[in-house]
């Protein structure tokens, strides 16, 4: 073997139609993820219903950042607690990781639906996202985005330029159905009341949310939930997670910047950020491998929250990865001797969009 083919052979990396591209993440890096959502999940469920979102959101992310310490990954957290200044933990430009490959970005949300959680209400969950080193995008000069979302079989039948009546059309039409078949979830808020109003006009349903749109964009690709887009303006971070979920499931998102007052516009611009551009899955999380993580911290339609007994906790947790496609749900025990179980299935696997 000459020096050439020695190299190619043992670089980490593989060469594939003159681009070289990383071998994707290990398995065992998945469901170390799931340790991390699992550990935020049983720190936060304690409080759940007590009414102090702070102490919630400490406790899931001290357990959170106690967790990833360990893994072998070199990671950068890209979406976190804040700026340095603001969060002493899990704040972006953090290394997380024991420091050795893979290099990875980090997308953390300890709680999705802080809210929904203080108040014991379902759906809330505790999320992570991560990706190949320097593919996760998220700007930080706008804090909301208007998206648009959709599982696998409307892959490739949207656009966010599009009016909503028109994407519905276009999903009906992906899907075989009527318009009237569809659900559409949106977050309950005054700022999308003529949405709202727009979609009822079509003959479509509507599943409002209070609060939590990573789980409203996860329902987007899980049939059993019965919701087939969503529509509106939403957390930017939340964005990116959501991406990350369904770029693993096989779907699509896209998204606008939404700067909230003429301040923000002129950051953004200052930033050099266009405000026309559609930011698309890719743009979002990149081309490369993706791995997402959930556990539920209260009962919810994608996820049962945690339990407390005498005898331990019990969790359940959704594990996601895009490069082979695979998602597992994991129910675990939590004792003196960790047992889980799992069962899982392969998301398809898009090539390109189709008409």
């Amino acid at each position: 073997m000459d020096d050439a083919a020695s190299t190619a052979a043992s670089d980490p990396r593989i060469a594939m139609g003159g681009l070289v591209q990383e071998r994707p993440f290990e398995v065992n890096l998945a469901l170390e993820l799931v340790r991390v959502t699992e550990s935020a999940a049983i720190g936060a469920g304690r409080w759940m219903g007590r009414g102090d979102k702070i102490a919630a959101d400490q406790a899931a992310v001290d357990a959170m950042r106690s967790a990833m310490q360990s893994i072998d990954m070199d990671g950068i957290v890209v979406i976190g607690e804040g700026e340095k200044d603001e969060a002493p933990m899990l704040y972006i430009g953090e290394r997380i990781g024991n420091g050795n490959p893979p290099l990875v970005d980090i997308a953390v949300d300890p709680i999705d639906g802080t809210t929904l959680l203080s108040k014991g209400l379902p759906n809330a969950l505790a999320v992570l996202a991560l990706t190949e080193r320097g593919q996760m995008n998220c700007p930080r000069e706008i804090v909301y985005m208007d998206k648009i979302a959709v599982g696998p079989e409307a892959y490739g039948s949207i656009d966010i330029t599009a009016s909503p009546s028109q994407n519905l059309r276009w999903i009906a039409k992906a899907k075989r159905c009527s318009v009237a078949d569809l659900t559409v979830v949106i977050l309950d808020r005054p700022r999308h009341e003529g949405l709202m109003e727009e979609i009822r006009a079509t003959g479509a349903r509507i599943k409002s949310i209070s609060d939590g749109d990573v789980a409203g964009g996860l329902y987007t690709a899980l049939p059993e939930t019965g919701v087939d887009m969503l529509l509106g303006v939403g957390g930017a971070p939340e964005a990116v997670l959501t991406a990350a979920a369904l770029k693993c499931l096989g779907g699509e998102i896209q998204c606008r910047l939404w700067p909230r007052n003429d301040q923000e516009r002129q950051q953004a611009i200052d930033a050099g950020l266009d405000l026309a551009k559609v930011y698309t899955t890719d743009d979002l999380v990149g081309s490369g491998d993706v791995l997402f993580a959930a556990t539920g911290i209260t009962n919810g339609e994608l996820l049962k929250g945690v339990q407390y007994t005498g005898a331990g906790v019990s969790t359940q947790s959704l594990v996601m990865r895009s490069y082979s496609g695979t998602v597992r749900w994991i129910t675990t025990h939590h004792s003196g001797e960790t047992q889980s179980h799992s069962r899982e299935f392969s998301a398809p696997q898009h090539t390109g969009r189709h008409a």
